[in-house]
This record gives structure tokens, C-alpha cells and sequence, in this order.
């Protein structure tokens, strides 16, 4: 029994693997992604080198740049997940053109995400050993690699059957890969919300807002996938799709908004101690204001509403910077749930009050995760490739 036999592949040799159009466009992004993956590489090295000592994080502030990176990653599998459900799970027509494409994606981002986490933890294999010898069941960080590990079978089944053309397995995989990853998401989203010793991330915000803008994401991803595949000039149906995928992402990036509201709201009202400082923080960054508020949300949501959802073109655009502000969301996210240090219980010695901890990632946590952005590209180049990912 050969590959070929059991997910159908293109007849390509190696000349042609590595033979593409030499249009601006395509020569930009493949300088590019050679750039990012020799960065990544770069990382990689020092790594294996140094070990964590190559990395900036320390015992008070153990979350770096690449756990940061690793949630981007799974947050965009999951969100292309949830956006190609829509058509290919629930059957809305004008969606299941992105089935094939949108299911690759989240493959590909989930195992880009699994190979940058991997350089953060010490032993991944043993961790992949007594991850199943002695299951942690009260430990949502268990919960959320056994999840996440789950949900990538699902989706290589669901695209296996897709390619196939067996509709039945493919939605059936479908659905299973949806639920779990929903749950393997809000997991995610728990493990930042379990943390009682850090009251800015503490409580069940962050479960719903994963998920929320997991979705997000993905639209985003869908708009620079098809806006690259067809360079901005669209066929009908992909313009009809992409056109009501604007104006999901619109009524999507509202709710954001409003939760973001609200979560500052709630965070500073009291005055709580080791919240309310850091929310006033947050609310005087640069990060927070023009990466996650401006490129993240609000110039997106201004093309959508000016537009009424009609310029796609604007939109491809526009998703590029609402994917540098997703990942400053991502960053933000770790970042500043460590900003505040925590104290020890001391009754009879006297300690400074807390002042908030500084961190920079260094060259080697910076070319790991964001050469991880090339190894992605890497991976997606060979497989539109080997695989026909248009809807037939």
C-alpha cells in the first residue's frame, strides 16, 4: 500500500515541487519565507546549544515569546477549524469552497505550533510518554496537549476523506475535530483563567474570548489565503464567499470589542491589588492601544463597516495587519499575565513593594517563533503543491 493509494497526490516531480511563477508577488514571499526559516534555524541552533539559557525567560517570568508563538499557531488552527465548518460541516453552501484549503491550513498551523512548543519544553518525549503513563486529570495544561493531540488526528482524517471525495467519513471527522478542538480551545483558554495567583488573567474570560477570537483569526487567514491564491483578481463564487465571510468577521469583531470593553472595565473597578495596576498598564501600552485595539481590531472593522463588507481587496490588506495585531493579542496575553511578580508570605521581615517585571525576548526565543512563520509556509507551499485544493 503506498501514500498515493491512501490520500490522492499530484504527480510532480522534484523539479516541479520546487518550480513556481516568478511574478513579484511570489518571488517577495518565497525571499521571504527562505529569510524566516534560516531565522528559525538560527533559533533552533542556540537552543540546542545553550538550552534555556539561550532563552530571556526566568523563574519570574517563566512564559516567553514562544509560548506566546505556540498559542498563535493552535489559535489559528482552531479558528480555520470553526470558519470551514460552516460550510463543510454544516452544509452553507457559499462556504464549502474553503473546505480543502481552510482544513490543510489548520493541519499546518497545529503542527507549526506542536515544532515551536517543542523547543520550548525541556524533554518533549518524555512528556509525550508520561503525558499517557500518569494522566494529570485536575491539570488543564494535560488536558489541553491529550485535546489538542486528538483534534490533529480528527482534522488529518477529515482531510484525508475530503481529498477522497468521501463526503460521509469527512463530515463526520469534521464535526468530531470541531468539537474537540472547541473544547481543546476553551481548554487553552483555562489555563490562563485557572491561574488564582494571577488576578488579571483569573476568572472565565478568557474561555469564551479564545474562542472568539480563534474565529477571527481564521477569517483573517482565509481572506490572505484566497487573496494570495488568486492575486486579489477572484472568481464570482469566492468573491460571493469572502464578501459574506467580511461581514461574519464584522459582527465578530464588534463582540471583541465589546468584551475587551468590559474586561477593562471589570478589571480596574475596585482597585484590586496585582489587577487593577496591571490593567491600567495594559491600557498605556503601545502593545495593547495600536497593536491589539488599532491592527487587531478597529482598522478591519472600519474597511468592513465603510464598505458594507464589499471591498475585498481592502480586506486582504486589512488582514495582514489584523494578523500582526492578533499576534501582539498573543504576546499581550502571556506577557502581562506575569507582569506583577508574586509575593511571598513573609509576617516578620520586611520586602519591597512590587515593582513590574521586565522581559525582551532574546535572538534565540525571537528566531524560533517568529521563523516559526516560515516553517508554516514552508509546509503550506508543498502542500498546495501535492494536493488539488480547489472545490471542485
Amino acid at each position: 500500500m503506498t501514500l498515493k493509494s491512501i490520500i490522492p497526490m499530484k504527480d510532480i516531480s522534484l523539479k516541479e515541487l520546487l518550480t513556481f511563477e516568478k511574478n513579484f508577488s511570489n518571488v517577495t514571499m518565497a525571499i521571504l519565507t527562505v529569510a524566516l526559516v534560516a531565522f528559525f534555524l538560527a533559533g533552533a541552533v542556540m537552543y540546542f546549544i545553550d538550552g534555556h539559557h539561550a532563552y530571556n525567560v526566568s523563574r519570574t517570568h517563566p512564559w516567553g515569546l514562544i509560548i506566546a508563538m505556540y498559542v498563535f499557531f493552535v489559535v489559528s488552527s482552531t479558528g480555520l477549524c470553526i470558519m470551514s465548518s460552516i460550510g463543510h460541516v454544516f452544509g452553507i453552501k457559499e462556504f464549502e469552497i474553503i473546505g480543502k484549503r481552510a482544513i490543510l491550513g489548520e493541519i499546518i498551523t497545529i503542527s507549526t505550533g506542536f515544532i515551536v512548543i517543542a523547543l520550548e519544553i525541556g524533554h518533549p518525549v518524555t512528556m509525550i510518554i508520561y503525558n499517557i503513563l500518569t494522566p494529570g486529570f485536575t491539570s488543564a495544561i494535560w488536558w489541553m496537549g491529550t485535546l489538542y493531540g486528538a483534534y490533529l488526528v480528527f482534522i488529518i482524517f477529515e482531510f484525508i476523506f475530503l481529498v477522497r471525495e468521501n463526503h460521509k467519513w469527512s463530515k463526520f471527522f469534521g464535526l468530531g475535530g470541531l468539537l474537540v478542538g472547541l473544547a481543546a480551545h476553551s481548554n487553552l483558554g483555562a489555563v490562563f483563567g485557572f491561574l488564582i495567583a494571577r488576578p488579571i488573567s483569573n476568572g472565565v474570560f478568557f474561555p469564551i474570548y479564545f474562542i472568539l477570537s480563534a474565529m477571527i483569526t481564521g477569517s483573517y487567514l482565509l481572506f490572505l489565503m484566497y487573496g494570495f491564491r488568486y492575486k486579489m483578481n477572484f472568481p464570482k463564487e469566492v468573491e460571493i464567499m469572502l464578501v459574506k465571510l467580511a461581514k461574519i468577521l464584522g459582527l465578530l469583531l464588534g463582540i471583541l470589542m465589546f468584551f475587551e470593553i468590559w474586561r477593562m472595565f471589570t478589571s480596574i473597578y475596585g482597585g484590586m491589588p496585582g489587577r487593577a495596576e496591571v490593567a491600567w498598564h495594559v491600557l498605556g501600552s503601545s502593545n495593547f492601544l495600536i497593536g491589539e485595539v488599532l491592527l487587531g481590531m478597529v482598522i478591519p472593522f472600519i474597511v468592513i463597516l465603510a464598505s458594507k463588507g464589499k471591498n475585498i481587496k481592502g480586506m486582504v490588506w486589512a488582514s495582514i495587519l489584523g494578523m500582526v495585531g492578533i499576534f501582539f493579542m498573543r504576546y499581550d496575553l502571556v506577557h502581562d499575565t506575569q507582569l506583577m511578580p508574586l509575593q511571598t508570605l513573609k509576617i516578620r521581615e520586611y520586602q519591597l513593594p512590587p515593582t513590574f517585571i521586565e522581559y525582551f525576548p532574546s535572538f534565540a526565543e525571537i528566531g524560533v517563533s517568529i521563523g516559526g512563520i516560515g516553517v508554516c509556509l514552508v509546509m503550506y507551499y508543498l502542500a498546495d503543491k501535492l494536493f488539488n485544493l480547489d472545490h471542485n
